[in-house]
Parts: C-alpha cells; structure tokens; sequence
C-alpha cells in the first residue's frame, strides 16, 4: 500500500473523519489488524482562515504548497488537501511536488456520473459556492452546478465557521440545511455535493431527498482506492 498524505487541520474536525474513514475503510478491505499508511501534518486553521478572510491567496498557496513538499519529503506517495475551499490553491500546490495531489472536486464529480447524475446542488463555504475554481472543476466533468440564494449561502457559511469548524452540531442549522436542500432540489438538482468537509458533520443522506456525495469521504476513499492500484 501507498502511503498517503493528509495536508489537514482546516478543520481539524473533518481532519480527524479522513484518518478514521482511511483506516476503516482499509480494515475492511483487508481484515484483521491492517490500517492505512498515513502521513499527517495539520496546519493552525486560525492562520489559514485569517488569509482567507484578508485575500490573501498566494500566501495561502506558499503555506499549503510548503507543507505538501514536506509531506513529500517525509515519504507521502501521494498528497490530499483535506478541505474543499483550499483548493482554491490547489494548482500552486501541484506544482510544488512530484506526486499526485488527489483533488477533492475530482472525487466527488466521480462519484456524482457513476450514479447517472448531472445537475447537482453545491453546498460549502462562501468561496467554494461564489468562486468559480470549484464550479468550474465539476464543469469540466459535464455537471451543471446550482447554488442556494445570497441569504441562503451566507447561513450556510456562518454554520461551517462558527459551529462546525468548533465541533457544534445543533438540530437548529440541520433543520436549515435541510430547507436549503429542498430548495436545491426545486431548482432541478439530482443530487446534492456536500462541499465542504464539515457538512457531513451535520448532513447526511437521511436529511435529503436526493442523493448526498459527502467529499471527505469520497476523496479519501479515492485515496485508499489509489493507494492499492
């Protein structure tokens, strides 16, 4: 098996699902005491999240791109960057290494045209649903992309940075996202990309009424999957 490396941290809290997901979903692939070959360096999210906020996208990319290239050093076979809004930088990130950077939107479109879908609602941070890198990368796998409205987004924004970020998992913004979904769902979307990796905290297919393609997940099952090729 490949060794994997999580560029994680951004939250620590979906970082923590790719290490329990990775290592169970390797478990069951092989049985007994077996477990994933896994490099983590988790960087202070605070930081990135302060760069976030200021526009600072190159200093962003400097940082990520200098952690995947310590992961490479270290002996990772393979690079993931545990988050949905941070690929944002993910060509910066690419370029600074010599092994594969899995891209989390990848995962995802995979998964979504293996179920014969292809309009999709897209939930995730204000910069993964406004911007056009993340769109743009589930395009160029023929999805058409459809988002919530203006005050939808920035309800769904707020939950991912002030409660999920901080392990807060309240019925109150399930209830929300929910509504949210329904209204993906009436403007035509098959399915719906839980993109960002906190959301699966909160949102899971018993809350939607069409399939859900939680990210996290899919992407570091493709890392598992690309481990054993």
């Amino acid at each position: 098996m490949k060794t994997i490396g999580l560029l994680g941290g951004m939250s620590w809290e979906s970082t923590a699902e790719y290490y329990r997901i990775a290592n169970q979903t390797v478990r069951d692939r092989m049985g007994g005491l077996h477990s994933a070959k896994i490099l983590l360096d988790s960087v202070d999210f605070a930081e990135i999240g302060l760069m976030q906020r200021e526009d600072r996208w190159g200093d962003a990319a400097d940082l990520l791109a200098t952690h995947a290239r310590g992961l490479q050093d270290a002996g990772a076979e393979m690079v993931l960057i545990c988050t949905n809004t941070m690929h944002k930088v993910a060509p910066e990130v690419s370029a600074a290494i010599d092994v594969p950077l899995l891209h989390i939107a990848d995962a995802a479109a995979v998964a979504v045209r293996a179920a014969g879908l292809s309009r999709v609602g897209l939930l995730g941070t204000a910069f993964t649903m406004e911007q056009p890198f993340y769109r743009e990368r589930l395009a160029e796998h023929g999805l058409d992309v459809v988002i919530p409205g203006d005050r939808d987004r920035d309800l769904v924004h707020r939950v991912i940075f002030d409660e999920l970020a901080m392990g807060i998992v309240s019925d109150e913004s399930r209830a929300s996202y929910r509504r949210i979904i329904e209204g993906l769902v009436a403007d035509g979307a098959e399915g719906i990309i839980l993109g960002c990796t906190e959301i699966e905290l909160l949102v899971t297919g018993e809350d939607c009424p069409v399939p859900v393609f939680p990210t996290a997940r899919l992407h570091i099952e493709a890392a598992v999957e690309a481990a054993f090729a």
